[in-house]
């Protein structure tokens, strides 16, 4: 399965369980080689996450760092296209890729006694990579179906492009990851070699091995197979400002649908000092409020009780690159429309700033965030993954138990201080899907695509 990772959600995590020991060295050519030790299987996890993604593309180029990625699977001088899911294959493993805003990972996971194999490929094709103008002609094409697949034929994958694209004006969060059909349809391959050589370099990189391992002798590999790899200079990345918005955004998409759906995006501070800041700790509570389980606010008053909506969510991602979003949906119940839906939404939060929440919404939250990191964690892919994700967005690993601590220590006046500050018309899109006729013709197979 090819991965599209749209602002993939962050959760809070808790410290290392008993049985991890996380260690870290950078090797000289910058590579940081992160290694969780984890003995309870003969099981390795090798991520490695480079800090390149949509948000670095420029104007024109959208949708360059998903090709890549693509374009990875397709060989090097020494390993022929396609040979590397084959060997890890053969070898018991799985593997996989994914693109998203702010980086581009590749990972495997197969039995501990392959990981120089897993290591000696991936090192392979971080400066060996073969690009060939006519593996590339198939290539865009599968890509260009796949975005009409995921996103011009999906309703409501189509109404998240495009509210991205109002709520953003400067910003390339504007951007769908995927790319604009236009600039797809005009990308080359030398537009992939060139994102290839400026990006794909041990010091832009951090390679995360996760299991059944020894972190000295994880070192030793990783300098044995990516250690010869030369450091490249970066460009100087661009840090984007988007403009203060200054009144609220509307848009209606229509699109064959069965329902209607509203969304409701508030821009929204992003964890940048984990130490100091306070208001995305309690954002991420207020979500839990609000969209946490049956009890939450949004489920019992507005799908049990009022019957108003058949679906609601709320979400917040505290941690990314660029500028953050809270976020809240609904479907519309039979007979309610999506400016019912809206008015119930409104109602939700005015009462909260009104009257605040109680203690044992606080403590079911804090428990429910304990409780559900505790279960992820036992998972020795999540637990790399979410090494990989802090460390390429800059916060890194050793924030996790600090963000747990801070977690736990939000007040009930910091949650409704947020709400009133954060949940503001000037800082709102509403975004609503209006459901056109369903098409007879059958949609686009997930078959059709070469997949890893």
């Amino acid at each position: 399965m090819r991965i599209l990772l749209l602002g993939m959600t962050l959760l809070l995590s808790v410290a290392p369980a008993a049985h991890a020991k996380i260690y870290e060295h950078t090797l000289a050519n910058g590579l940081k080689v992160v290694v969780d030790e984890d003995h309870r299987a003969p099981v390795v996890v090798q991520q490695i996450w480079y800090k390149a993604g949509s948000i670095d593309e420029t104007e024109g180029k959208t949708g360059i760092a998903h090709v890549l990625e693509h374009m990875m699977f397709k060989g090097t001088k020494t390993v022929p296209a396609g040979e590397f899911s084959r060997r890890i294959a053969a070898a018991g493993g799985r593997e996989n890729a994914f693109t998203s805003s702010d980086y581009t990972a590749y990972f495997q996971q197969l039995h501990k006694s392959k990981l120089p194999l897993a290591m000696q490929l991936e090192a392979d094709r971080m400066h060996n990579l073969n690009l060939s103008a006519a593996e590339f002609a198939k290539e865009i094409k599968v890509i260009m179906e796949e975005r009409r697949w995921r996103t011009d034929d999906e309703a409501h994958a189509l109404l998240q492009e495009r509210m991205m694209a109002v709520i953003y004006q400067e910003h390339p969060y504007h951007h769908p990851v995927i790319g604009w059909m236009d600039d797809l349809e005009a990308t080359t391959v030398a537009d992939a070699q060139a994102w290839y050589q400026r990006w794909y370099a041990p010091n832009n990189a951090t390679l995360v091995i996760a299991g059944d391992v020894s972190a000295k002798e994880v070192f030793a590999l990783a300098q044995r197979y990516y250690g010869k790899i030369p450091r490249r200079a970066l460009p100087v990345r661009r840090h984007f400002i988007e403009p203060r918005q200054i009144g609220i955004k509307r848009l209606v998409v229509k699109a064959p649908a069965e329902l209607p759906q509203l969304v409701m995006s508030y821009q929204a501070p992003v964890l940048r000092n984990p130490a100091t800041d306070w208001q995305p700790y309690a954002l991420e509570v207020l979500a839990g409020i609000l969209n946490g389980n049956d009890s939450a606010r949004l489920n019992k008053h507005l799908v049990r009780e009022q019957q108003i909506a058949s679906d609601v969510g709320a979400g917040y991602d505290s941690a990314s690159r660029g500028p953050g979003l809270f976020t809240l949906e609904a479907t519309p119940s039979t007979g309610k429309t999506v400016q019912d839906a809206e008015a119930a939404l409104r109602k939700e939060i005015a009462l909260l700033v009104q009257d605040g929440v109680n203690a044992d919404e606080l403590q079911r939250v804090k428990a429910q965030v304990m409780a559900g990191e505790v279960y992820k964690r036992d998972s020795v892919f999540y637990r790399a993954m979410q090494i990989g994700q802090l460390e390429s967005i800059g916060l890194g690993y050793q924030t996790i138990p600090l963000m747990l601590e801070k977690i736990q220590a939000v007040t009930a006046e910091q949650v409704q201080q947020v709400a009133k500050e954060i949940l503001v018309d000037d800082a709102l899109t509403v975004a609503v899907l209006d459901p056109q006729p369903l098409s007879d013709k059958p949609k686009h197979a997930e078959g059709n695509f070469h997949v890893h």
